[in-house]
């Protein structure tokens, strides 16, 4: 493993109001930075992360409150694997949310074949659902700096959700009166 460049930023924001600390606070974790202890976090070193963070640090003195931005590296190897560690299980940890979230859709899916509820309306719903599953799973990607090792099991899950959602479209489209060939109905020429 090559040395890894980090930027650490620390801060220390007024306790209230709050709402402007929980800002601050999603607006970091949304970025994909890890917190070493309240107020210290690190992000893998990019130009797209610095020039963020230095917007960051600069809202932080307008709360007002405190801001030190820097970079670094760890001591040595071990300390860096422990940091990579900190952001694959982060990542792991929304890949594992994730997955729940296919195991609801897949059990929705089933519920609604099992009751033969084969309507449009419940397949626009479940394909809204899906589409969710795809935003989310590309924005954990996106944060996803060392590919955490549940990354390839949320990708095949997703993958999972698609194919059953084809099928239920199927069966859907198949249950419908006017996709149905009637039976006096001339049969189309080959």
């Amino acid at each position: 493993m090559e040395t890894q460049a980090w930027l650490l930023l620390t801060y220390k924001v007024p306790p209230e109001p709050a709402a402007k600390r929980v800002a601050l606070w999603r607006k970091l974790k949304g970025m994909g930075a890890v917190y070493l202890q309240n107020g210290v976090c690190l992000l893998p070193k990019t130009d797209d992360h610095l020039r963020r963070l230095k917007v960051i640090e600069n809202e932080i003195e307008s709360i007002p409150g405190e801001a030190v931005l820097l970079e670094t590296v760890g001591l040595d190897r071990a300390q860096g694997e422990k940091v990579v560690r900190r952001f694959t299980a982060d990542r792991d940890e929304a890949y594992r949310e994730f997955i729940d979230k296919c195991a609801d859709f897949e059990a929705e899916i089933a519920k609604e074949t099992a009751a033969e509820h084969f309507t449009y309306a419940e397949l626009e719903e479940n394909d809204e659902d899906l589409e969710k599953l795809k935003g989310w799973l590309a924005k954990i990607q996106r944060l996803d700096f060392y590919q955490a090792p549940l990354g390839q099991e949320a990708e095949a899950r997703l993958r999972e959700c698609v194919a059953l959602l084809e099928t239920y479209a199927r069966q859907v489209f198949d249950a419908q009166e006017e996709n149905r060939t009637r039976p006096d109905a001339p049969e189309a020429k080959s």
